[in-house]
């Protein structure tokens, strides 16, 4: 039973809207697959790690069952297409490797563990996670999925030579092997799977461990396994480099386009642990990968193995009466593993050949809770094999209803049914935010669902088909779909929402005076008559009136704007703000928030309706400000909220003309690197700056920058970084004017940072810029190009690498503080 259970858990579908139709020869393929029966699991530490060609390979040539474990869902990254960042970029993140295992034909799974940022070793990682409850996910991972054999993208021996994120993955892996298989690590595992030893653990060796291509092909890689990975797929009509790229194309917020090669192509890897391999071609070796490996299975290997002899490529329904035997065969074999993922894939298979089309349909997108729900269901076959539907069940209540209907050959089947939702059914939202959770984890608390990929989805129909006598059920999440006038057809998740969420409209509130303002909040309806009153409470120190409002919103999905008004607290204090609507006595605190992009299903996220709220001591001279935008971050609206008249401007807008009127121009993050037109704004900019004007550039990486010269004056950015935030610092020249005008900076106003201090500082500058503060990780040297200033003609070029794009949105008071300096600094 315990195996059977463990089975569930990882076989679970993921939910995805559009639903699979795969040609003839795809189906050929996944019938091939059905007679592998091995595994094998990749394992690093973010979205974007892994190694897609050699997943798509293990998947696609070797047939294994191949699965991808990301240690964290790339919260602390970067995000190169939208604002969204923290939380809401691991959704994100989550989202596109999900894409990108549908791509390449993988599975993925995740732990516990936060990005919480760059990180330089592993013992500074293995602080801020918890070690023990991050082995305990992989260990669950392992024991569920049952690799055969483990591979990690990073070497578990180099510690400082990578980030401590990577270099921790591949040491817990080490840990994680033998612990998967000692019934006396973690126990109460032992209740819903049980223990597994992988038969060995191997390192991916890449030329970036030799410090290039050229010392790559120099060594000696007789040692490694020597996988030829250059395979073309005739049946998928691609390359195995082709389907990699595709793949990971999808990691598209951190600019991972990939193209596509054909050729002979080469993955070496290192054996760490675990049987030794004579065969440097086969990962497998001494594991029989056929039906033999299950008791009783032999059979159905033959029975596969005559269906693709006699496969037809355009009747790929003439398979169903022996695939429907098979069925029947693993149906009766002992629970396990491999009886659970094997029927998991034939039912699949059955369905696709006979074009067994079954869909549930949902009239709205959205509901509450206890809500009645209208579905739509569709049954058609398109073949000539007998069948019908028995039963339609809906889950999550387990109720049954007989149908006993004909499915004729393409005669096409559906009635509306009244969905009664229950009254304690889960919102829709990323599992792991549900509960408040650490800087280096998030908090899970039901054991069945750590490890999983997706959001949970609870609402479906089980379709019971009966085949030639054999019921067989087809689980099919609830969705929604509408015709678009351009894009036809769109599939969108159901969404399980509150009866009203609120939004704090600033999500920083900045107060350099101790005069009321107005705080701005949008209620939002989820169902029909939504009535009630809306509280807003800060802490103590600070005045809210009134003490509630009322709201009475008659349509779903209306929405409103309410006001509240708030006094500071007199001395410098920063606080949060919650909004809490309150309908029959029951509260909802729930923020909404909708992400959507064309390359991943629309994501509902429910978060606290929270907001920062700052009392500083701020002055702030010079009023407008010119700002380009980057890679995309939200410091014009904190801006604003400084006092400042922020206006976005376009590369086609930096012209000297439009450059005249303003105070300071700002680069937004990486905007060398993704604003290629900035190589023909170059001298227009310097000569702002030679003029009188203020120019502030904000981290750029190293690597494809648009412009030969940065900066006036030879400056060379590095990949150094700071990451402890709380690193404290030294200022070079106390009495220079940045620090102390119009703001007395002092080392106070690098307190209560996030994430990190800075990142990608100059290494190499000109004798005309001006270090202004040094700072250091612990153990490592000072570095000093956090913050250069250099006066040139009239004014000035400052560059810093300080993460004020975290810090700001996070209503940093010092952060304000030390912007408000640097942009005054031609006053």
């Amino acid at each position: 039973m315990k195996r059977l259970v463990a089975s569930l858990l990882l076989i679970t579908t993921l939910c995805h809207a559009q639903p699979e139709k795969p040609t003839s020869a795809e189906i050929y393929h996944k019938v091939e697959k059905l007679n592998f029966l091995g595994s094998a699991l990749y394992i690093a530490a973010h979205p974007d790690d892994e190694n897609n060609r050699l997943i798509s390979f293990l998947a696609n040539n070797t047939m294994a069952r191949t699965g991808y474990l990301s240690l964290t869902r790339g919260d602390g990254g970067q995000n190169l297409i939208g604002l969204e960042l923290r939380e809401l970029l691991g959704v994100i993140r989550t989202q596109e490797l999900i894409e990108a295992r549908n791509i390449d034909g993988g599975e993925q799974f995740f732990s516990r563990a936060n990005d919480f940022g760059f990180s330089k070793l592993p013992n500074e990682t293995l602080q801020i996670w918890d070690k023990k409850q991050v082995l305990q996910d992989m260990v669950w991972v392992i024991r569920n999925f049952q690799p055969d054999v483990i591979i990690t993208r990073f070497d578990h021996r180099s510690p400082g030579t990578t980030h401590g994120h990577h270099t921790s993955s591949a040491m817990l892996t080490q840990e994680a092997f033998g612990l998967a298989n000692d019934a006396k690590y973690e126990p109460s595992q032992l209740q819903y799977t049980q223990t597994w030893q992988p038969k060995r653990v191997l390192f991916n060796v890449s030329w970036w461990f030799f410090g290039g291509k050229d010392k790559f092909e120099k060594a000696d890689k007789s040692k490694y396994v020597n996988l030829h990975t250059g395979t073309y797929y005739p049946l998928l009509g691609k390359s195995n480099q082709e389907i990699a790229a595709l793949s990971r194309s999808r990691h598209k917020s951190q600019g991972f386009g990939s193209t596509g090669e054909r050729g002979d192509d080469m993955e070496y890897l290192e054996l760490i642990k675990g049987d030794k391999l004579n065969d440097k071609q086969n990962l497998f070796e001494g594991i029989d990968t056929s039906w033999n490996r299950v008791k009783g299975g032999k059979n159905i290997g033959e029975a596969i193995t005559a269906i693709l002899k006699s496969y037809d490529f355009k009747n790929p329904a003439a398979s169903i009466p022996a695939l429907v035997k098979v069925y029947s065969q693993i149906s009766q074999l002992e629970d396990g593993y491999w009886k659970k993922q094997k029927l998991k894939e034939i039912k699949e298979i059955i369905a696709e050949c006979a074009g067994l089309y079954l869909e549930a349909v949902a009239e709205q997108q959205s509901v509450t809770p206890g809500s009645n729900l209208k579905v739509r269901w569709e049954a058609i076959n398109r073949s000539d094999v007998t069948m019908k539907l028995s039963s339609l069940t809906l889950l999550p209540q387990n109720k049954s209803l007989s149908q006993n209907v004909a499915l004729d050959n393409n005669v096409d089947q559906g009635t509306t049914l009244d969905v009664q939702l229950p009254e304690n059914i889960a919102y829709t939202s990323p599992y792991w935010l549900t509960e408040k959770g650490t800087s280096g984890m998030y908090k899970v608390n039901d054991q069945l669902n750590i490890g999983k990929a997706d959001i949970i989805r609870e609402l479906a129909v089980m379709f019971t088909i009966d085949i030639n006598g054999v019921q067989i059920p087809f689980e099919r999440t609830i969705v929604y779909k509408f015709n678009d006038p351009v894009k036809g057809e769109v599939y969108q998740p159901l969404d399980v929402v509150p009866a009203v969420t609120t939004r704090i409209l600033n999500k920083v509130q900045l107060f350099t005076d101790t005069k009321e303002q107005t705080v701005s909040i949008k209620i939002k309806a989820g169902q029909d008559n939504c009535k009630g009153e809306l509280k807003f409470e800060l802490p103590q120190g600070w005045k809210v009136s009134p003490a509630a409002i009322p709201f009475d919103l008659k349509i779903k999905g209306s929405e409103t704007v309410v006001s509240f008004k708030v006094t500071p607290p007199e001395t410098p204090m920063e606080a949060t703000g919650r909004s809490i609507a309150v309908i029959n006595g029951k509260e909802y605190d729930r923020e909404q928030t909708i992400i959507d992009y064309p390359h991943i299903d629309q994501q509902n996220v429910l978060l606290p309706s929270t907001a920062k709220f700052t009392k500083v001591d701020l002055k702030i001279e010079g009023k407008k400000i010119a700002y380009v935008m980057g890679a995309g971050d939200n410091i014009p609206e904190s801006l604003k909220q400084m006092g400042y008249d922020v206006t976005l401007i376009t590369t086609e807008d930096i012209t000297a003309e439009k450059l005249n009127g303003f105070d300071a121009v700002m680069m937004g993050i990486r905007a060398y690197n993704v604003q290629e037109d900035l190589a023909f704004k170059q001298q227009i900019l310097f000569d702002y700056v030679h003029n009188g004007g203020t120019m502030l550039v904000q981290y750029n990486t190293p690597g494809r920058l648009a412009v030969k010269d940065i900066a006036p004056y030879p400056l060379r950015i590095s990949g150094k970084r700071v990451t402890d935030e709380n690193a404290s610092v030294k200022f070079l020249d106390p009495a220079q004017k940045v620090l102390n005008y119009p703001n007395k900076i002092t080392a106070n106003d690098f307190k209560g940072w996030v994430q990190e201090q800075g990142l990608y500082y100059p290494d190499d500058w000109a004798k005309e810029f001006t270090p202004v503060f040094s700072s250091h990780d612990k153990g490592e040297e000072a570095l000093k190009g956090g913050l250069l200033v250099a006066q040139y003609g009239k004014g000035h070029y400052i560059y810093t690498g300080l993460s004020f794009f975290r810090e700001l949105p996070e209503g940093v008071s010092g952060a304000y503080r030390i912007m408000a300096n640097l942009l005054a600094a031609g006053k």
